[in-house]
């Protein structure tokens, strides 16, 4: 019986042509395309492969790591001069109001000081996040589907995660990448991306306190401000709120010239810290936002392009779990729906 069923069955011999031959990176098994397919996933071990592909030129890479040196030593001397030189400008004021609001103000300031040095330099030298080593290359050591949308990075000539990007300018694979930011000189990822939140958190408050005191102890030392003809001005209309403007603006520079250095460096906070405090909180925003919907700046492009098949869930406990949290925090509070009903006898 069992020699009747094997010659009943047919065998079928064909050849191949070698240009629909190829080799898999991933498991090293040889694979049939059925067309001449630029991007091909196996069926083994999931990895996706793409033929036509160029390996960029890497020569400007240390131009790229320079430029970010550069900024982060001038942020670095920046933030050191906008706390050394806001301690010594409202010194003699801060003690002129009181005693009490003197040591407050030097403690708060050590506080934000700290936190946005040691932020700071957790998200600029720290490892952005280093995507996991997997076994690839030989069908033996690769199971199934081990490799499931991974694909191979040119430049680290190495396997790449579907979570992982390689960024140009730091010339390595970065687990979550959300951007390449030029001011910490570093990528922000999987693994500084709360450091990174926690720096634009406390810069923010630090720029708030800045403009804020600066403002106040500014106003104590501006010297009087003296109008030439602004009570004869004459006319109507946007004539006279011209002349009045520039009235008022003549008198400002008159006085300001007047300024002692103290006041000069007031000012310069003043307007550096607002100026900073604007751009810092619409980059915070942006990327609460991006954390809400569950995705990252790249994620967030990349579904763009792909028309938005892939939608995250926009929620609150996306949030809870970017900063560690598993659970929500109404998990916590006492809720009203498994409480016991009471009826009134």
């Amino acid at each position: 019986m069992a020699e009747s069923a094997e010659s009943s069955k047919d065998y079928f011999v064909t050849t191949v042509n070698e240009d629909r031959a190829t080799i898999c990176w991933g498991c090293g098994l040889r694979l049939l395309l059925p067309t001449h397919a630029p991007v091909f996933k196996c069926g083994w071990c999931g990895a996706i492969t793409s033929q036509n592909v160029n390996k960029p030129e890497t020569k400007c890479l240390w131009g790229r790591r320079l430029q970010d040196r550069c900024f982060v030593t001038i942020l670095s001397i920046f933030m050191l001069f906008l706390i050394c030189g806001g301690v010594w400008a409202v010194h003699w004021f801060v003690f002129s109001v009181s005693y009490t609001f003197g040591i407050f103000h030097y403690i708060l300031t050590a506080i934000l000081a700290a936190t946005t040095v040691s932020t700071f330099s957790l998200s600029a030298f720290r490892c952005a996040g280093t995507p996991p080593t997997v076994l690839w290359g030989s069908y033996p050591v690769v199971g199934k589907g081990d490799l499931e949308n991974y694909t191979f990075c040119h430049y680290c000539v190495k396997p790449k995660s579907p979570r992982a990007h390689h960024c140009r300018s730091c010339g390595t694979c970065v687990l979550d990448m959300d951007h390449h930011c030029p001011f910490i000189g570093n990528c922000v990822g999987a693994a500084n991306h709360r450091h990174f939140i926690a720096f634009l958190f406390s810069a923010v408050f630090s720029t708030i306190y800045i403009s804020f005191l600066s403002a106040y102890a500014g106003l104590h030392i501006w010297p009087p401000v003296k109008y030439r003809s602004l009570g004869h001005l004459n006319g109507s209309g946007r004539d006279l709120a011209i002349r009045a403007f520039k009235e008022v603006m003549l008198a400002l520079v008159s006085s300001a010239v007047q300024l002692s250095a103290r006041g000069l460096i007031l000012v310069y906070l003043f307007v550096s810290s607002v100026s900073l405090q604007i751009g810092l909180s619409v980059l915070l925003w942006q990327q609460l936002c991006y954390i809400y919907e569950g995705k990252t700046y790249l994620s967030h492009l990349s579904s763009q392009g792909s028309g938005g098949d892939h939608i995250e869930e926009k929620d609150c406990q996306n949030i809870f779990r970017f900063f560690g949290c598993p659970y929500s925090i109404f998990r916590y509070l006492p809720t009203l729906r498994n409480s016991p009903k009471r009826h009134a006898k």
